[in-house]
């Protein structure tokens, strides 16, 4: 049966969901909002949508399933318009958001008691904007959550489970609260950390000019999240602040009690403490690879010869790569210099294969 599907922002999540469900639901109506001009001229030329409106009340009473994939402030407002427009009886309606407390409230609040509203959260991203950088394996091997509501029927899951069953995701159901918590701590948290290095490294380079030319290796890796939309995370920091200032203040005090150990030279405490990160970190999904980005790296030892890049590029034809880092100016890192990313595990194992046969170069995987 064919159904019409409604997604509220074109943007790189909504853009990309769409081309999800078409691969696996190639009969559906796809139906798209944009404030935008540009991605919805885009979305309808590549065959995203079907049709593309800047009006987003117009396409509502025509939806069977509802994906509201904008800015979270924009997710409540769009919340509260469409208790106030017509919906059809079994319309299914969910959203995209990186918190979900405030997003379930909302829906709560504003939708009639016979809505069916769920929240979701597919966790995962790019640096990349609008509906240009939509990917179909965007989300594959992503955890896509799901956070039920008091008007979360029974049908709301497996629908959306066979709805999105192309994005090749990894559904699972949370409490809007407790995903909150838990992104948190291995999300919202660190955007901080690694903007408050940023800032902190930007100022020191003013004194210490060199700052800025040994910045890479950990200090790279630690810092890329630093390049996000400050627009997207300020709105996260402030529909989720209770969590957010308790991980701040627990940090604080982690920091205080390292600053405590080098002060009194105690080492038996320090070399604990780095041995407890790296075992806790080798115990956690991190590399089971289900977790925000979903991608999978090598890091190849090069030479620093001309031409050796293009090399291995050729060696790596036909397969898909996600993104290639080289860092010329500093050579500490233990990987190595070259890193490819690739999106599943098949093409990281048969690179790191190629580049193993055919040269003498170390290959570690990440």
């Amino acid at each position: 049966m064919t159904k019409t599907i409604y997604i509220a922002g074109l943007g790189l999540i909504g853009a990309s969901l769409a081309l999800g469900i078409r691969r696996d639901h190639p009969d559906y109506r796809i139906l798209g909002y944009n404030r935008g001009e540009a991605s919805r001229t885009i979305a309808l030329e590549s065959n995203m949508v079907d049709e593309a409106t800047d009006d987003f009340a117009a396409f509502v009473p025509q939806a069977d399933v509802i994906i509201l994939a904008v800015p979270i402030k924009q997710t409540i407002a769009f919340l509260k318009e469409l208790g106030q427009l017509p919906l059809k009886d079994t319309a299914l309606i969910t959203d995209a958001g990186s918190t979900k407390a405030e997003i379930v409230a909302a829906a709560e609040r504003y939708l009639p008691e016979t809505a069916n509203f769920i929240g979701s959260h597919p966790m995962a991203g790019s640096h990349k904007t609008g509906a240009i950088a939509a990917d179909v394996l965007l989300f594959e091997n992503a955890y896509f959550i799901f956070t039920p509501s008091r008007l979360t029927k029974k049908d709301a899951v497996p629908r959306l489970m066979d709805l999105l069953s192309g994005l090749k995701a990894r559904f699972i159901e949370i409490d809007a609260q407790e995903h909150d918590r838990v992104t948190s701590q291995i999300s919202h948290f660190p955007h901080i950390l690694a903007s408050s290095l940023m800032n902190q490294a930007g100022q020191y380079a003013g004194d210490h000019p060199f700052t800025n030319n040994f910045a890479a290796g950990g200090f790279r890796d630690m810092t890329r999240i630093a390049e996000s939309e400050p627009g997207m995370w300020t709105s996260v920091l402030m529909t989720n602040q209770e969590a957010i200032l308790e991980r701040i203040t627990e940090f604080q005090a982690r920091l205080s009690q390292v600053a405590d150990q080098i002060a009194a030279g105690d080492e038996d405490a320090i070399w604990a403490f780095f041995d407890q990160g790296s075992r806790t970190r080798k115990e956690m999904e991190i590399h089971k690879r289900a977790g925000v980005d979903s991608f999978y790296d090598i890091f190849i030892n090069v030479p620093d010869e001309e031409d050796v890049i293009l090399m291995i590029l050729e060696l790596l034809r036909g397969t898909s790569v996600v993104n290639i880092r080289i860092n010329e100016e500093n050579r500490e890192d233990i990987n190595g210099i070259l890193q490819i990313t690739f999106k599943n595990k098949e093409d990281l194992e048969r690179a790191a294969r190629v580049v193993r046969e055919n040269t003498d170069y170390q290959v570690f995987i990440g």
